[in-house]
């Protein structure tokens, strides 16, 4: 693999050669490799069969994830987020003991490896909030709540300069995996200035289906915002947004 140089990029095929663009620029390589056709019908090459149909499950099931958040997500993600994700759900394909090497899925897996998953490396939940917020699930109810005690602004959210003011945002979300649908619940709080005044304790609620037996998932994002002239404006276009998994309940 080469990197291109000089003013003219390629994309495409030429004596041998395949240009691409990628998140690192555009590359260059020497076309080969094993046939398509082999691989799929080769009996050498069945580990390779079944390491693509659960890196292709992985996949599917990051697609959902990600279409399911989208409206938190637009604005709270880096750029190999997919990729990352991608790794990890194949990584929770992997444990299922449930069905043979090809055939693994991600709902039989242990889904708890998800927890904690950031989708913007660039600004971490975990050293943006230091609101101690505790998460509960009542499934026979079907809602998921966040408690938020009292708190200082200035001293429990690590803003970025520029910041003036915020805003914390939770989701719960239903997963159904085998017909790739799901069920998205949001609750935020206002836009809150960020300065030392005493923001009493609140709860966010997300209201999802009663009795539900799929896995669910909660997040939490931060916010932040730029006061210009009266008006609002997200900070950097969202780039120092924070958003990850809190909260994993698997039936």
């Amino acid at each position: 693999m080469a990197q291109q140089s000089g003013i003219i990029k390629l994309k495409g095929s030429l004596g041998g050669i395949s240009f691409y663009k990628t998140s690192d620029g555009y590359l260059a390589r020497e076309k080969g490799g094993v046939s398509a056709q082999r691989i799929a019908n080769d009996p050498v090459f069945q580990r390779t069969r079944e390491n693509n149909a659960e890196f292709a499950t992985a996949g599917k099931a990051g697609r959902l994830l990600r279409n399911a958040i989208q409206v938190l997500l637009q604005n709270a993600k880096d750029k190999r987020c997919v990729a990352r994700l991608t790794r990890l759900l194949l990584a929770i394909v992997k444990t299922d003991q449930l069905h043979p090497r090809g055939e693994r899925q991600v709902e039989a897996g242990n889904f708890q490896l998800l927890n904690g998953f950031e989708f913007n490396q660039n600004a971490k939940l975990g050293t943006s909030l230091y609101v101690p917020f505790e998460t509960s699930l009542d499934r026979s109810a079907g809602t998921l709540t966040v408690s938020l005690p009292a708190y200082q602004p200035s001293v429990r959210i690590a803003a970025p300069k520029g910041t003036s003011h915020f805003r914390l945002a939770m989701a719960g979300v239903e997963l159904n995996f085998e017909d790739s649908s799901f069920n998205f619940s949001k609750s935020e709080t206002p836009i809150i200035a960020h300065n030392s005044s005493l923001q009493a304790g609140s709860t966010l609620v997300s209201n999802l289906t009663e009795n539900a037996n799929l896995p669910i998932i909660g997040i939490i994002g931060v916010a932040y915002f730029q006061e210009v002239n009266g008006e609002m404006y997200p900070l950097k276009n969202g780039a120092f947004n924070a958003l990850a998994v809190s909260f994993v309940d698997q039936v």
